[in-house]
This record gives structure tokens, C-alpha cells and sequence, in this order.
């Protein structure tokens, strides 16, 4: 039954998948690079929030800046220590740096902590319900749509209003032509990373907070989910994967109340069809950005 209980929750599942395919899609658009890494900056801030909340007893607005920053700082750090030393070689060479940056961040977790779940102490309205209208809904829906919503209109205003979101806009466009006339190209795609981990930061607050927990594979649900966004949204466009993203909440909660019981867990399947046939039918997404072979060297 489609009613305001299911809008809501439709609307908070997209935020937060929009803000995942957002986050994937800004890197790409520079370094035409799928960091497959960005599942694992997801993955650092739910163990941010495990370490700062539950091991350091820190109060819950401390919690949440540290979750922001670790992903924010290991994002970089990524892009400096890995991403940028192979820039100039094969594209490849770039997606396999991806995977070996990814498979390092959940052995260092691996080592440092365990390879068990560990339960993260959330903040106390995370748990909170309100109703409204008669729908009944968990505060943190509300939240994450509300912080969805400051962090586009912010994210646009920098784009469009900025020197450095104008330079980015350039860079995903034509990257050399924007290089020869001045732009560092470092500052573009350490930028571009920056945000990256913003976004990863933020989402992993309400990931996390879906189960209350956080184990060494958390980022790969995160990451397959804003590659299936992107690819429905666009690959090439910022709004696109905005949309892609709130599409797939929308068509991931419709199969939930139409799928039978015994076919609800098939819903991820359902998901790869479809990707399936954007695949073939409209490789370029919903909405069609700019595009170009040119890649970063």
C-alpha cells in the first residue's frame, strides 16, 4: 500500500542512496575511474563510529564529526598514497590499484580489530519514532532526508558558484583542455576525493544505523548499490546519479510490498535484471551527461 509511511521511507532509502551513487559518480567523472575502494571509506566510518562511541564513551556529536572525518582522511590518503602515483599508467592499472586499496583497508581492519561484527552505540533519537499524518516512522528517515537535501543545495551552490566547483565541472568535462589553462590538476581530483569521503562519511552514519553494527564487509553492499544507481542515473552526470539513486530506493520498496513473501529476498536480483536492461537499452542512464574518452594523465 502506497501511502505517507511509504513515500517516507522511500524518500530516506533514496537520500541515502543518492548520497552513495554521488560520492562514487564525482570521482568518475574526472578519472573516468570506478573506485571500487569506496565501499571501504563507508566500512572506516562505521569502525570511526564503533571506536569514538562504544570503545570512547565521546558524546554522540562527537561520534558522528570523527565517522565524517576518518572517511574524509582515508579518502584522501587513498588518492595520494595509491590513485595518484598510477595515474599516468593503464586504466587498469587504476581499477586494479581500486581493488588492492579495498582488499587493504578490510585486512588492516581485519588485523587491527576482528573479523566479527561489532555492535556501535548510535545516538539516542536514531531509535526514536515519530508519527505524522498517522505514519508512523524511526527519526533517523527523517534525518537522513534532511541532510540529504542541505548537502545537494550545498554541493550545488559549491559546484556552480565556486572557483574550485567551476574548475571540477571543467575537469569532468575536458580534462586537459581545463589543465592547459592553469587548473592543478591535483587540486581537482584531490577535491573530487575529499567529497568522495564527505559523502561515504554521511552515508555510513545511516548505514550503520540500519543494524547497529559494523564488520569488515560493510562497505560492499554500499558500493554495489551506488554502482547500480549510477549505472540507472548515469555515469556521466551528477544529477543523474541523484536520481538514479532515489529511483532505486523507489523501485527497491515497490518490489517489497508487491514481491510475494517467498520472493522478497530475490529483490537484489530483480535489481541486476534491471541494471541488465539499462545495460542494453539505455547505456547511458536516465539522464545523459557529458561524456569523453579523454582520461586523466
Amino acid at each position: 500500500m502506497i501511502d505517507l509511511e511509504f513515500v517516507i521511507n522511500t524518500l530516506s532509502l533514496g537520500s541515502l542512496y543518492a548520497l552513495l551513487a554521488l560520492g562514487l559518480v564525482l570521482v568518475y567523472g574526472i578519472l573516468k575511474l570506478v573506485n571500487f575502494a569506496y565501499g571501504e571509506y563507508v566500512m572506516v566510518g562505521g569502525y570511526a563510529l564503533y571506536i569514538a562511541a562504544t570503545l570512547l564513551g565521546m558524546p554522540w556529536y562527537v561520534t558522528l564529526v570523527i565517522a565524517v572525518l576518518a572517511a574524509v582522511v582515508v579518502s584522501y590518503l587513498t588518492e595520494l598514497v595509491a590513485f595518484r602515483p598510477v595515474r599516468n599508467k593503464s586504466a587498469n592499472a587504476q581499477i586494479i590499484t581500486s581493488f588492492a586499496v579495498s582488499i587493504f583497508l578490510q585486512n588492516v581492519v581485519l588485523i587491527l580489530i576482528s573479523s566479527r561484527a561489532r555492535a556501535v552505540q548510535l545516538p539516542f533519537f536514531f531509535s526514536k519514532t515519530v508519527t505524522i499524518a498517522g505514519a508512523t516512522t524511526p527519526v533517523r528517515n527523517l534525518l537522513i532526508i534532511a541532510v540529504t537535501a542541505v548537502l545537494l543545495v550545498t554541493l550545488s551552490v559549491v559546484m556552480k558558484k565556486t572557483v574550485l566547483g567551476m574548475a571540477m565541472r571543467a575537469a569532468s568535462d575536458k580534462f586537459t583542455t581545463t589543465r592547459l589553462m592553469g587548473v592543478p590538476a591535483n587540486l581537482v581530483i584531490s577535491a573530487a576525493f575529499l567529497i568522495s569521503g564527505l559523502l561515504a562519511g554521511v552515508a555510513s552514519i545511516f548505514w550503520v544505523s540500519r543494524s547497529a553494527s559494523v564488520d569488515p564487509l560493510t562497505g560492499a553492499a554500499p558500493l554495489l548499490i551506488a554502482f547500480i544507481a549510477v549505472v540507472i542515473g548515469g555515469m556521466h552526470s551528477t544529477v543523474g546519479a541523484v536520481v538514479g539513486g532515489f529511483v532505486y530506493g523507489l523501485i527497491f520498496n515497490l518490489l517489497s510490498i508487491t514481491l510475494p513473501a517467498s520472493m522478497i529476498s530475490y529483490r537484489d536480483a530483480f535489481m541486476f535484471v534491471l541494471v541488465v536492461l539499462f545495460l542494453l537499452f539505455r547505456p547511458a542512464g536516465i539522464i545523459k551527461g557529458g561524456y569523453t574518452e579523454e582520461r586523466v594523465g
